[in-house]
């Protein structure tokens, strides 16, 4: 089985920086990705925390991002080639929400790094987030569309219910 959330981080991090491009060149393009990969990897990390549930989206998948390219007006993809958009069945749909929240808000963003400690994923390493908690100007520069909270909301809004409650269990009716 499958207990490597790779892919799937991999292909919802692709998803947001195309979704939310850089603004600039080589070195934009590659902040606004490191940004993208950290916010993705902790709503991964914090949707699938054990190593049994990271098999399983792996056995099941995480169904694309079909829904998500509907709502955020994404282009049509060339379908005659299977291989370029292949990794677009491994786009997760709650992940990528979560990881447009985390982007959004600062705030809940460093909640969501906090409550990743003493889980299994980082296997006791320590965990830095630093582009996602403290993104310096230049962070912000090449990473404008992929931190705009009117941008991210339609993508942002689909589980922030979810992800609130699984941060603060029975909190999220409340709020």
């Amino acid at each position: 089985m499958l207990a490597d959330l790779s892919p799937l981080i991999a292909a919802t991090t692709q998803w947001l920086t195309r979704a939310y491009p850089a603004s600039g060149g080589a070195l934009a393009a590659a902040l606004c990705e490191v940004q993208a990969r950290q916010a993705v990897t902790v709503a991964a990390w914090l949707r699938y925390p054990t190593a049994m549930d990271a098999a399983l989206v792996g056995m099941a998948g995480p169904g694309g991002c079909a829904r998500l390219d509907w709502i955020t007006g994404a282009g049509e993809h060339d379908d005659a080639d299977e291989d370029a958009v292949a990794w677009r069945t491994w786009v997760d749909e709650v992940v990528t929400s979560w990881a447009a929240c985390l982007l959004a808000d600062p705030e809940l963003a460093a909640e969501a790094v906090g409550a990743l400690h003493g889980g299994g994923h980082a296997g006791g390493l320590p965990l830095e987030f630093r582009r996602l908690l403290a993104p310096d100007a230049g962070d912000r520069a090449a990473a404008a569309l992929l931190r705009h909270p009117d941008l991210l909301a339609p993508v942002a809004d689909l589980h922030h219910g979810q992800l609130l409650d699984r941060l603060t269990p029975g909190q999220a009716l409340i709020a």
